[in-house]
């Protein structure tokens, strides 16, 4: 693709969606955003509900580009009601944008649904890439039924890529942010034996990446959207510390994190996955990040 492109973005009010929306525009690019409230300006979006199948498909006509980010919230405890909504905010979003995209008479090129590294489950010390196969528990299930659910999209002209994506880094929301302040307090530190590997990348990374992928033809299906250098708990808390000039002393302990989060806490701040972009390691493309230190230190700028 040449010239200014015309993008649909789901979730775009979020962290990634902000960034994603607010690059694209400064690269000349057309963003629209599909909203779930009615809006009395219709320009400032698309209305489309899709747990009620509501949505104007004219309105999404003669795009280049889709890009899929919706999904409740994963960083609270989770009850039954909150996986229900978990799963539904996810699933049958993405079956619905499937389902609009494969009616249209001018669908999009390419469409790129934002995934997660989750897939693969606590996996120790392990590498995993692409081809690995799922894991266990809540999120790797997820996952897998996040991603089946644009499965149709495979079989059409639009060309479809998955990014998994792993701890987006940012100071302006996400697993940083939070972190922050007992850090900046001296009081951060590592949680449990911080052996736990932790697969991670950049906003400002993920962001080119999003760009890579709709540009470039060769690639599709899933794919690690994360730096090659996956880091422990105990080495990223100690980069952390050192960009902050802050000690890291804390230990954490495990069933700390299990009494405060339960599930939550098990199958995210405690589960290890050590993700490799391997599909992305064929590629030109570059990180600008690829280093925990200095990556951490352009995060909080």
């Amino acid at each position: 693709m040449t010239g200014p492109m015309k993008i649909a973005i789901t979730g775009a009010s979020g962290l990634i969606g902000t960034a994603l929306t607010e690059y694209f525009r400064k690269s000349g690019h057309t963003v629209i955003p599909l909203v779930r409230n009615p809006d009395n300006d219709k320009s400032a979006g698309i209305f489309w509900d899709p747990e009620k199948g509501a949505i104007d498909r004219t309105l999404l006509e003669h795009f280049d580009a889709v890009i899929h980010l919706s999904g409740e919230n994963l960083a609270e405890r989770w009850s039954a009601e909150k996986k229900k909504k978990i799963r539904d905010s996810r699933i049958v979003s993405t079956k619905f944008l499937t389902e609009v995209l494969l009616s249209l008479n001018n669908p999009p090129k390419v469409a790129v649904l934002i995934s997660a590294i989750g897939l693969y489950g606590d996996r120790g010390d392990e590498e995993v890439t692409e081809d690995s196969p799922m894991g266990k528990g809540f999120l790797a299930e997820l996952v897998h039924d996040w991603e089946e659910a644009s499965s149709p999209l495979e079989n059409s002209n639009i060309r479809t890529i998955k990014l998994r994506a792993g701890v987006v880094l940012s100071s302006k929301g996400g697993a940083l942010a939070k972190m922050l302040p007992a850090f900046k307090s001296g009081v951060g530190g590592r949680i449990g034996s911080g052996k736990q590997y932790l697969s991670w990348i950049t906003l400002e990374d993920f962001v080119r990446l999003v760009e890579f992928a709709i540009l470039n033809d060769s690639l599709s299906g899933p794919v690690n959207a994360v730096t090659p250098n996956p880091v422990t708990n105990a080495e990223f808390t100690e980069a952390l510390a050192g960009a902050l000039h802050r000690p890291n002393f804390t230990v954490v302990p495990e069933f700390a994190i299990k009494m405060l989060y339960g599930e939550m806490g098990k199958e995210t701040i405690l589960s290890s996955i050590r993700a490799v972009p391997s599909k992305l390691e064929k590629t030109e493309f570059k990180f600008l990040h690829p280093e925990i230190g200095e990556a951490l230190k352009a995060a909080l700028k």
